[in-house]
């Protein structure tokens, strides 16, 4: 048996379109609101009868660890408003739960965001399902879950994927999530200085809202601690830091990300960082040959780095360096990839 739990506040846009997605696979809907005034208890009402207040004490935890508290089942699976279940392998839950209570199930989240060349989508597990006699939340703003005792556990991913639209453009603008998000983030760091998880979710919130020297500033902050690279946000810290170098036209310094390699050189999404940094640089072989290690059977979080947006940048340089014949058919590789139509075009 399982349960679902949410903690909401002003969802009445998208909160029918997720419980839609889930009425059919939660055996219990457990949805607490933290100060709403629009119709979002309404809508939950109408899939539920268990529906609490829940007054907001600008901590996420506590609010999530509530809403567990009111579930009858032991098995908790987690979603936000902004969150829809695309898809749910209920096999893949149930051998979970045969298996046992103390492991943590990570579900597929499927971000959409916008860049420069329109809308790409970030993939990423996320540790969502868990018995709650062994797990809680913890952490003020971006909680994570823990074990009870403070001890490690174990994970392992789910069948399940979920398609969360939170942070497209749209959505940013009308909830001021960015805002709200730094506010809270340097209040936690001022009471956990030394905390580097803090510090990279604060460059994080800096980098959705474009400010890169800031998030600069924050990577950098939380680079400082004797970090374990094994750690889940690891890799994401060293990855959104090269970005935001990137971004704030900090290319030389970008080269300080080859540094990591020894970590993360298996990884799609990195060699195609080092690809784009070796590009602004000038290190035009060194690209290309950080682009062809993308490419493969590995599945990378941004959609395409295994793929086309690695065949595009390779043709970019190609066409750049005159070898125009190279370049037309990496172009040719990347599909329906519109930015490469467009230079086929040409």
């Amino acid at each position: 048996m399982i349960s679902l739990c949410m903690i909401v506040k002003n969802e009445e846009q998208g909160l029918a379109q997720c419980l839609d997605s889930v009425k059919s696979i939660a055996d219990e809907i457990i949805v607490v609101d933290t100060g709403s005034n629009d119709k979002t208890k309404e809508i939950a009402l109408s899939y539920t009868n268990k529906v609490y207040d829940f007054i907001w004490e600008n901590d996420f935890s506590k609010a999530r660890n509530f809403s567990i508290s009111k579930a009858n089942n032991d098995w908790i699976l987690v979603l936000d408003a902004d969150e829809l279940v695309t898809n749910f392998n209920k096999e893949s839950i149930l051998k979970l739960i045969k298996g046992t209570d103390k492991v943590v199930g990570r579900i597929k989240r499927i971000n959409t965001f916008e860049d420069s060349t329109g809308e790409k989508r970030y993939i990423e597990r996320i540790n969502r399902f868990f018995n709650k006699k062994y797990y809680n939340y913890t952490g003020i703003i971006h909680e994570q879950v823990t074990s009870l005792n403070n001890t490690s556990y174990t994970t392992a991913p789910l069948d399940v994927d979920i398609e969360h639209i939170g942070y497209t453009k749209e959505v940013l603008n009308k909830t001021n999530k960015i805002s709200r998000n730094i506010s809270m983030l340097k209040q936690a760091i001022h009471d956990n200085l030394n905390d580097p998880y803090l510090h990279y979710q604060l460059g994080k919130s800096y980098y959705m809202g474009k400010e890169y020297t800031l998030a600069c500033e924050s990577f950098e902050e939380a680079l400082r601690y004797d970090i374990n690279f094994n750690y889940e946000y690891a890799e994401d810290l060293v990855e959104t830091y090269g970005y935001s170098l990137i971004n704030s036209n900090r290319f030389n310094d970008a080269i300080k990300i080859e540094d990591f390699y020894i970590y993360y050189k298996q990884y799609p999404d990195f060699n195609f960082l080092m690809g784009l940094i070796y590009m602004n640089n000038g290190k035009f072989n060194d690209a290309v040959n950080s682009f062809y290690k993308c490419i493969g059977n590995a599945e990378g979080k941004i959609e395409g780095v295994n793929s086309y947006l690695a065949y595009y940048n390779i043709g970019v340089i190609f066409e750049c360096l005159g070898y125009t014949e190279e370049a037309f058919k990496h172009y040719n590789m990347c599909g329906d990839y519109k930015p490469a139509l467009s230079r086929l075009s040409k």
